[in-house]
């Protein structure tokens, strides 16, 4: 059971996803977090960092789309400038929002991958759709009350996975 919550890559952060690599796995799509997984929370807008990482992965052939939990006016302001198609109150990890981006994306569940910064959110539902998941550490330690309380239980799952020897990397 608990290995529905183990991402098949865990990275220090998006810009070390080895994207030729997913390419010669046959990703084509790429369904990212905003929050604490492309920038914190208290960021308004993209940094010329993510513009170029946004440009490099869109210049390869991937198409991108935020899924977030988080408000329509917290994303849609985030993602409208980057010409970023996106879903807001996603509700994950329900599959529902997941089943739409690849809808939208155009692309089957072995063409897209997950990429986000919550084992219980972003793995799960992107483990549970059978979505290929990479997990990032937060981009910083400011989270919102739902997710202070995920953070709470996210600790707990790592240190159950690491005393059954499931977790694959070193959490420091």
């Amino acid at each position: 059971m608990l290995k529905i919550l183990i991402p098949d890559l865990f990275v220090q952060s998006i810009y070390d996803i080895d994207f030729i690599k997913l390419k010669e796995q046959g990703i084509k799509a790429v369904i990212v977090d905003l929050d604490n997984t492309l920038v914190e929370t208290t960021c308004s807008n993209a940094t010329p960092e993510l513009v170029k990482w946004l440009n490099a992965v869109q210049k390869l052939g991937f198409k991108v789309m935020i899924v977030s939990n988080n408000t329509k006016t917290r994303v849609s302001r985030f993602a409208a400038p980057l010409n970023i198609p996106y879903i807001h109150a996603a509700k994950k990890p329900l599959a529902s929002a997941f089943r739409r981006a690849l809808k939208k994306l155009g692309c089957t569940k072995m063409e897209t991958v997950v990429i986000g910064d919550q084992l219980l959110t972003d793995v799960l539902g992107g483990n549970r759709m059978g979505l290929y998941t990479i997990l990032v550490v937060p981009v910083s330690e400011v989270d919102g009350f739902f997710t202070r309380v995920n953070r709470r239980m996210e600790r707990f799952v790592f240190r159950l996975l690491e005393r059954r020897g499931l977790i694959p990397w070193d959490q420091g």
